[in-house]
């Protein structure tokens, strides 16, 4: 399967040839969407869009881990990651193909 990658040159270009917004209005709309996802993310540990799916922030601890090539032992300090759980109009969606 080949992996397609979308940048976000991709949809600036998608929001100026779709909307036909300057290529400047086209790019603040994108960055401006993308803060408002993260500050969103930041401030409440949910975004929910409905019909597509929920972003959960959540905390990893600290722990022990391992380098596999060396076997040396390393403290993995704790840090917070976003958790993706799809809608089920997605789901089915993407199914569907």
């Amino acid at each position: 399967m080949l992996r397609k990658n979308i940048k976000r040159k991709d949809l600036i270009a998608n929001v100026y040839f779709n909307i036909g917004f300057s290529k400047t209005i086209s790019e603040n709309i994108v960055y401006d969407i993308f803060n408002l996802f993260i500050n969103n993310i930041i401030s409440n540990n949910v975004l929910k869009i409905s019909n597509f799916g929920n972003f959960i922030k959540k905390n990893k601890k600290q722990r022990i881990g391992r380098n596999p090539k060396t076997k040396e032992v390393k403290v993995i300090s704790s840090r917070n990651i976003i958790i993706f759980k799809a809608a089920n109009l997605l789901k089915k969606r993407i199914n569907q193909y």
